[in-house]
C-alpha cells in the first residue's frame, strides 16, 4: 500500500514536470507569432533599458562690445555629506579641513548630525575646484588601503563624504561692470542688472532626457542647448577707466557715491554705467554685507534725485520750442519772481539786471527759468516734460529702473508754485540715466534713443540684433541745435573747468538742495555735470553725479572737471580725432 502511494506522487509529479516545459514552450511560440504581443514585450524592454536624466542647460555668457567675456561658467564640485551614511565624523571633518579649506569644528558637527526624514543631506561648499577633488581622491585612496586593525574601535572611514560636478557663474573682470550684470546665486538664479532682466533668455528651461543603461548606446546622447549668448554695447575698458575716475573723485571730494553714465545719443548704446558702490559677483553671498539696507545696487537707474540746474536745458528747450521765447528775447532779474504765492530766488540771491537767454542760461538764473515755464503755460510745460520721459521708466533693459516723480497739475499734491520750482529742477525727481536719455535729443537732432545695454542675442548659433528705438521727439532739429549752440557758448564765456582742449562741448552744471522732511534744510548738496560732444557732431553723451561732495556744493567746482576728465578718456578710446582734423578731413 505504501508502494502504491509512493509510486502515485511520483507520476503526479513527473507530468507536472513534464506539462510545464510545454506550456512555456507554448507561451513562447504564441509571443513570437503575435504581431501584438511582440511589440509590447519589445516595447516593455525598452522602458526598462533607458533611465531618466534632468540636465541643466548651461548658462549663455556674457560679452562686452568687443567679445571680451563678461560672464561665463566654469566647472567646480558640490561637496556634501549624506548623513545616514557617516561612520567616523572625525576623518570626514580632517578631510575637508586640509583639502577643502573648510572648519573643522563646523564640518564634524555637521557630520554628527542625526539623520532624519527632514535631514538627509547637508552642503558643506560648492565651489571646490578639480585640484581639489584630484587630491581628495588620492587621500581617500590612502584612508582605503590603511586597513583598520583589531584595537580600532572607530576606524577612519569617509562613507557619506561625496561630491557632484556643476556649473557656476564666473566673472573674469571681477568688479568691472558688476552693477550693470548683477550677479547669479548659487540656486543658479540671476539678481539685478542684465542676470535678472535676461534670466530666461540667459537660463534656458531645465531638461528630462532618457539615457540608456547599455554605455555602448551612449553616442546617441542628444545635445542639450545652452543659454542664449549676450553681447553688450558696454565698452569693458571704458568702463573699467570710468570706475577708476569716479571712485576717485568721491574719495577726492569727500562724496557719499557718485555715478557715471556714458551714451551714445544717436543709437541710444550705453557706453559705461560707472557707479559705487560695486563688489565682486564671483563672491555674491557678501551682497547683503556690501549693500546694507537703502544701499541701491546701481544707482544710475535705480535712485532718483532732484537734478537742479541742469534739468533747466529741459525748460529753456521747451520754452525755444514752444515759441514762448527766442534766444534774444530779453529778461529784466531783479533777483526774485513770485509765482503760486512762494517767491523764488537765484542761486546767489542776486539781480542779474538785463538779460537775452543766452545770460539766462550761462548764470544759470532760477528766476529766468521760472518766468519762462510760466510764458510756456503749465499745460505746455508738462507736455514737454512728458515727452522728455521725465517721471517715466526708461525701458532699459536692467532690472532695478525707478521712474523717480514729476508731479503734474491734477495730481493731489502739486500746486502752482511747482510750475516755477519744477522749472530750475526742484520738487522733480528723476535718475541719472533718465537725465542722460532725455539730453540725448539735444545731441541727436532732437530725437530721443532708447537707452540700451544689450546689443544682440546668440542663440543656436544665430546671431540677433536688438533694434534701434526711437522713444519719441521732444524738440524739434533746429531748437536741438539753438539749445546746444548755447550751452557751447555759456561754457566758453565762463571758461568752465568742463572745458575740453580741441573739442567743442556743450553742457550744463547742476547743483541741487536735497530736501528733508523739514523742507530744504540741509547744506548738502547733489553737484551733477551734463555734456555732449563734438557740438558740431555729437558722439558721446555724459552725466556726472556726486552726492553729498563736502569739498564743494557746486557742481561747477566738483562735477564740471570730472566730465573734463570723463572726455578726455574718451575721445582716445573712441578715437575721435580733434575738431580741426575731423573738420578738415571732412572739408568742412
Amino acid at each position: 500500500m505504501k508502494n502504491l502511494t509512493h509510486s502515485w506522487r511520483f507520476s503526479f509529479l513527473g507530468i507536472i514536470l513534464s506539462v510545464v516545459p510545454i506550456l512555456i514552450l507554448g507561451r513562447i511560440i504564441m509571443v513570437q507569432a503575435s504581431p501584438t504581443q511582440t511589440k509590447q514585450l519589445i516595447a516593455f524592454g525598452e522602458l526598462y533599458a533607458w533611465e531618466p536624466h534632468n540636465i541643466i542647460p548651461a548658462r549663455g555668457q556674457i560679452f562686452d562690445r568687443w567679445g571680451n567675456i563678461l560672464a561665463g561658467n566654469k566647472t567646480v564640485y558640490e561637496v556634501g555629506i549624506t548623513l545616514a551614511e557617516v561612520r567616523n565624523p572625525d576623518t570626514i571633518a580632517l578631510m575637508c579641513s586640509v583639502v577643502f579649506g573648510l572648519d573643522y569644528d563646523k564640518v564634524k558637527a555637521t557630520a554628527e548630525l542625526e539623520a532624519s526624514p527632514d535631514r538627509v543631506y547637508r552642503v558643506l561648499t560648492q565651489t571646490a575646484t578639480q585640484e581639489q577633488i584630484d587630491q581628495f581622491e588620492v587621500m581617500r585612496e590612502r584612508v582605503l588601503q590603511d586597513s583598520p586593525t583589531d584595537k580600532d574601535e572607530n576606524p577612519p572611514s569617509l562613507r557619506g563624504l561625496s561630491y557632484t560636478k556643476r556649473l557656476t557663474r564666473v566673472y573674469p573682470e571681477k568688479e568691472v561692470g558688476s552693477n550693470i550684470l548683477g550677479f547669479v546665486n548659487g540656486d543658479g538664479i540671476g539678481y539685478f542688472g542684465v542676470e535678472e532682466y535676461f534670466n530666461s533668455l540667459l537660463a534656458d528651461k531645465p531638461k528630462t532626457i532618457w539615457l540608456p543603461k547599455d554605455p555602448h548606446l551612449l553616442e546617441n546622447v542628444p545635445e542639450i542647448p545652452t543659454g542664449a549668448d549676450l553681447i553688450l554695447t558696454l565698452d569693458r575698458q571704458i568702463q573699467a577707466k570710468m570706475e577708476q575716475i569716479i571712485d576717485d573723485a568721491v574719495d577726492d571730494n569727500g562724496a557719499e557715491s557718485g555715478s557715471i553714465v556714458v551714451l551714445d545719443p544717436k543709437t541710444g548704446e550705453i557706453i559705461s554705467l560707472a557707479t559705487t558702490t560695486r563688489f565682486d559677483p564671483n563672491e555674491y553671498w557678501r551682497y547683503d554685507q556690501v549693500f546694507p539696507a537703502g544701499t541701491q545696487y546701481n544707482p544710475t537707474i535705480s535712485q532718483a534725485f532732484e537734478p537742479g540746474s541742469t534739468y533747466k536745458i529741459f525748460t529753456m528747450a521747451a520754452g525755444l520750442d514752444s515759441g514762448a521765447v527766442k534766444p534774444e528775447t530779453s529778461f529784466l532779474d531783479t533777483g526774485a519772481f513770485e509765482i503760486g504765492g512762494t517767491v523764488i530766488y537765484n542761486w546767489n540771491y542776486g539781480a542779474w539786471g538785463p538779460q537775452d537767454m543766452q545770460g539766462c542760461m550761462q548764470h544759470s538764473l532760477n528766476v529766468c527759468l521760472a518766468w519762462i515755464a510760466t510764458e510756456i503755460g503749465a499745460g505746455e510745460f508738462y507736455k514737454y516734460m512728458d515727452i522728455f520721459g521725465i517721471g517715466q521708466l526708461t525701458g532699459v533693459d536692467m532690472a532695478g529702473e525707478v521712474s523717480g516723480r514729476l508731479k503734474e497739475p491734477g495730481d493731489h499734491d502739486w500746486y502752482d508754485a511747482d510750475l516755477g520750482t519744477n522749472a530750475f529742477g526742484q520738487g522733480v525727481a528723476a535718475t541719472p540715466l533718465q537725465m542722460a536719455a532725455a539730453a540725448s535729443a539735444f545731441a541727436n537732432d532732437g530725437v530721443m534713443m532708447a537707452p540700451h545695454v544689450v546689443r544682440s542675442m546668440i542663440h543656436n548659433g544665430n546671431q540677433q540684433d536688438f533694434e534701434l528705438r526711437p522713444l519719441g521727439t521732444p524738440v524739434k532739429a533746429e531748437t536741438a541745435h539753438t539749445l546746444t549752440e548755447m550751452l557751447a557758448r555759456s561754457l566758453e564765456t565762463e571758461s568752465s573747468d568742463a572745458l575740453i582742449t580741441g573739442y567743442r562741448v556743450a553742457g550744463k552744471t547742476g547743483t541741487a538742495e536735497i530736501p528733508t522732511p523739514y523742507g530744504y534744510t540741509s547744506n548738502l548738496t547733489n553737484a551733477s555735470f551734463i555734456g555732449w560732444g563734438p557740438v558740431d557732431d555729437p558722439q558721446f553723451l555724459v552725466f556726472v553725479w556726486l552726492e553729498k561732495p563736502q569739498t564743494s556744493i557746486w557742481g561747477s567746482i566738483v562735477a564740471a572737471p570730472i566730465f573734463k576728465e570723463v572726455v578726455e578718456e574718451l575721445v582716445v578710446l573712441l578715437d575721435i580725432p580733434p575738431d580741426f582734423v575731423r573738420l578738415k578731413l571732412y572739408g568742412q
